[in-house]
């Protein structure tokens, strides 16, 4: 008798444009002002492509800066693929090169030499079958702006309510 195939857990969700979301940043649209964004590829190597495609990144405390004119993707945390790296096992928060133009990567880092800015990601992505980033240039919010964000929010959700209501 053949050995049952396990399922691979597939990340199936297509947003708006077209793009295979693998992981998504929410907590820096809360805690961050968004000024700017820009696509860069990521260099990654053969299991890390793997472990993207299941779901398997945490963008916790992830980050990007530029180091003497390149730019760099720091702390996002891609689980090892396991049957590949059992071997030669990687660093998974490792440093990654983002592929970006020349002009893209002056302008960033001309941008968050300013006091308070920031890039952050928001979104790891599939684009005709390249790891993509959604990288935004922030600014820190503060407290009084965070709770201002909730009470949009929570506004938005309660019209939302109402419009359903009335509709039936």
């Amino acid at each position: 008798m053949a050995p049952a195939k396990k399922k691979k857990k597939s990340v199936d969700k297509l947003d708006a444009e077209g793009r295979l979301v693998v992981a998504t940043n929410r907590r820096a649209r809360f805690d961050y002002e968004i000024v700017d964004t820009w696509e860069a590829g990521i260099q990654l190597m053969g299991p890390e492509v793997k472990s993207l495609r299941e779901g398997r990144v945490n963008m916790g405390d992830s980050f990007a800066s530029v180091h003497l004119g390149e730019a760099y993707l720091e702390k996002l945390h891609i689980s090892p693929y396991e049957p590949a790296t059992r071997a030669n096992p990687s660093d998974p928060q490792r440093r990654r090169k983002l592929l970006l133009n020349r002009q893209e990567i002056e302008r960033m880092d001309h941008r968050i030499r300013e006091k308070g800015f920031t890039l952050v990601p928001l979104t790891v992505y599939f684009r005709r079958g390249r790891a993509k980033v959604e990288l935004a240039l922030a600014r820190g919010k503060q407290r009084h702006d965070k709770r201002a964000t909730i009470k949009e929010r929570d506004g938005d959700r309660e019209t939302r309510r109402a419009m359903r209501r009335h509709t039936r």
